[in-house]
């Protein structure tokens, strides 16, 4: 026995405005889906559901796949969950409307899509209800979309043209099996196009990320590999000895040979003079000659980049030597540091021990230099001063072998104190001649015997003067003799003065220069070492790597610069 479902009635209702009075609402109904509370609900919210082309009827049409009326002209059953008529009243109801809380902008939106369908709104809470009432959702994207494509163009394929346009509400069959559709919305047509996008973004930023490691890999981690290689198990290792001397000047006695000793800079030129001379080539093909620089540097055993060719030039060598010697001078300290490098340690003590005494030679000759030009010129100054003083010598005895006396002066004294003494004594007989003449009757003999002896002293007088005389006037005379003779011993004291400031002269020269001299005195004294002391091999590994990453960073910088500077 077969149960038939109780039949609902419907509510037609015509629409006034509709250009085919015959038609009207097809009766709908909510999808099995939903509940009815979320039909109830469904009426305070725009729809989205996806409308349906509204079907004039004039009757009740029987769905698909239900059993067909009964002759006796019962209506037929149908199967689902279909709003009541008060339902459908209260989503047409503009108070309803009104209490939804549209905004503006959808109240307008809702005028213009009313327009559209030539609905005749009298306001725009009208224009809703005439839209629900068609089953037209108002606020539907493709609604939206259909007000600014023009009409004279064709609709895109996901808006559905106005006669097959599905309204709402509708009724889904219960025996219709619903699948489905194969056609997607906006929404997840977009959100699958955006996980296209970044599906696309992720595949090209790992293939990216995959050729920069790539380029990496073989610009920088493979020249860094082959570099640490080399200087693991392919470089010879090298034994460096170090060594420390200085150039000092020698101290003078006394405080005053203290205060001239100068600063600790005095010895800075020579240093850096020794320093030069240890890094020239002279220094090398010395030290080739007494110890085989160059053979030692041609060995097989020593690697190629290290190694020097069987018969190297003086040019070849020398690049050598100026790796494997350094030589720098600290001015603050005043200390030429050393470090000999080969590849055996023995060698290389012997080599820094040769080069030491290399640079003792070079000060040595830069002191003996100095002292020499120092003490040249006051010898020859000494040697200019003793000839002349010889010549004064020469001169005196020569004058004073020419003349009849070899004492003039002394002569010349003589006869003056010799007239004094006579005349002293004429003076005597003349007072004693006029004491005898003040007598009355003088004694006549004793008068004539003073005054005899009165003469005989003026002639000696006179003879003495005549003498004097003689002996003052003249070439030949004894005052001419001894002023040649007092010019002459005068010029020998200078000659002897002369001599004695070029012999002070001689001595503080020849303190000065032994305090010029210069000494090398070694601080730290060459030691062979017993472990190699290059190559570094982490050190030069990791500086590599810095060195190949620099040149990739720039290149790739650079390349991307020109390539957007070619593109813009």
């Amino acid at each position: 026995m077969t149960i038939k479902p109780k039949a609902r009635k419907f509510r037609i209702r015509r629409n006034p405005a509709s250009p085919d009075s015959g038609a009207v609402a097809a009766p709908v109904a909510a999808p099995e889906a939903e509940s009815s509370a979320s039909a109830a609900s469904a009426s305070a919210r725009p729809v989205s559901a996806q409308p349906v082309p509204a079907q004039p009827v004039s009757a009740p049409t029987e769905p698909q796949g239900q059993p067909a009326t009964t002759s006796t002209g019962a209506e037929p059953s149908l199967s689902g969950q279909v709003s009541s008529a008060r339902e459908t009243r209260l989503e047409t109801d503009i108070e309803v409307i009104r209490r939804e809380g549209l905004t503006g902008r959808q109240l307008r939106m809702a005028r213009r899509v009313a327009q559209k369908h030539n609905l005749p709104a009298t306001s725009d809470f009208d224009a809703v209800r005439l839209l629900r009432e068609k089953g037209i959702d108002p606020f539907k994207r493709a609604n939206m979309l259909e007000l600014v494509v023009p009409q004279n163009k064709a609709q895109p394929d996901n808006i559905p043209a106005a006669g097959n346009r599905v309204q709402l509400p509708q009724t889904v069959p219960v025996a219709k099996t619903s699948l489905p559709s194969t056609e997607l919305s906006p929404v997840e047509k977009r959100n699958r196009e955006i996980q296209e996008i970044q599906r696309d973004i992720a595949a090209r930023r790992r293939r990216k990320m995959v050729l920069l490691f790539g380029r990496l890999a073989f610009f920088v981690m493979l020249p860094t590999l082959i570099t640490g290689y080399f200087f693991y198990m392919v470089a010879t290792p090298m034994y460096a000895t170090k060594s420390e001397f200085l150039v000092l000047k020698a101290d003078g006695a006394g405080a005053v040979s203290g205060l001239l000793s100068g600063t600790q800079f005095a010895t800075s030129q020579d240093s850096i003079a020794v320093q030069g001379y240890l890094q020239s080539k002279g220094a090398m093909l010395r030290l080739d000659q007494e110890l085989g620089f160059k053979s030692h540097f041609t060995q097989d055993w020593i690697d190629p980049i290290q190694r020097l060719n069987p018969n190297p030039t003086n040019e070849e060598a020398y690049k050598t030597y100026s790796r494997n010697v350094k030589i720098g001078y600290d001015p603050t300290e005043g200390v030429v540091r050393m470090e000999v490098s080969a590849a055996d340690p023995e060698v290389s003590a012997e080599f820094s021990r040769r080069l030491i005494s290399y640079a003792q030679d070079e000060v040595n000759q830069l002191s003996e230099q100095k002292r020499t030009d120092q003490v040249s010129e006051s010898e020859a100054a000494l040697e200019l001063a003793e000839a002349k003083r010889r010549d004064a010598q020469r001169r005196l005895v020569e004058l004073q072998q020419d003349g009849m006396v070899l004492d003039p002066e002394g002569v010349i004294l003589s006869l003056r104190s010799q007239i004094n003494t006579f005349e002293v004594q004429l003076q005597q007989k003349e007072l004693e001649l006029a004491a005898l003449n003040d007598n009355t009757r003088p004694n006549r003999a004793k008068v004539d015997g003073v005054e005899a002896d009165i003469n005989r002293l003026k002639n000696v007088i006179a003879r003495l003067n005549d003498r004097m005389t003689d002996a003052s006037e003249g070439e030949n005379s004894l005052a001419n003799h001894r002023v040649q003779i007092q010019m002459a011993q005068a010029d020998l004291a200078t000659r002897d003065l002369m001599l004695q400031s070029a012999l002070q002269q001689v001595e503080s020269t020849r303190m000065e220069a032994n305090r010029q001299v210069r000494y090398l005195t070694t601080a730290v004294a060459p030691v062979a070492s017993q472990e190699p002391t290059y190559p570094r091999k982490f050190e030069n590994t990791i500086l590599a790597f810095l060195i190949f990453s620099g040149i990739y960073l720039l290149c790739s910088l650079t390349a991307s610069i020109l390539r957007e500077q070619v593109s813009s």
